[in-house]
């Protein structure tokens, strides 16, 4: 029995390049879990995504496309799970101030591989 990744290689390729363009990472390679929080457009976008990835992924080690309602923020599993083929993503802590509030979030770096 062949894998998923060897008989659905091109649709793979396509979801995986649909959410690089959602997130624009040609252009922004820095996103905050702020930003990203409160992007309900973006968070959206992705969920939609989930019928396609169930149908083109094995999706056995990702519970955010299995039971989405389970999980806290699926589409940050989804982007991270899925784009870690293409892009190294770091993460680290990262304080600001916002209307007079300093406020800590996690910083992500996604860097081209």
């Amino acid at each position: 029995m062949r894998l998923k990744s060897e008989l659905y290689a091109k649709e793979q390729n396509d979801i995986i390049n649909r959410i690089i363009s959602i997130l624009d990472l040609e252009h922004t390679n820095t996103f905050t879990l702020f930003e990203l929080d409160n992007n309900t457009i973006l968070q959206q976008q992705i969920m939609e995504l989930i019928p396609l990835i169930r149908k083109w992924f094995s999706f056995n080690n990702l519970k955010s496309v299995g039971e989405p309602e389970r999980i806290k923020r699926p589409w940050l599993s989804i982007i991270k799970q899925l784009i870690k083929s293409k892009y190294k993503i770091q993460s680290k802590g990262f304080h600001f101030k916002k209307d007079n509030q300093w406020l800590m979030t996690q910083q992500y770096l996604f860097t081209k591989i």
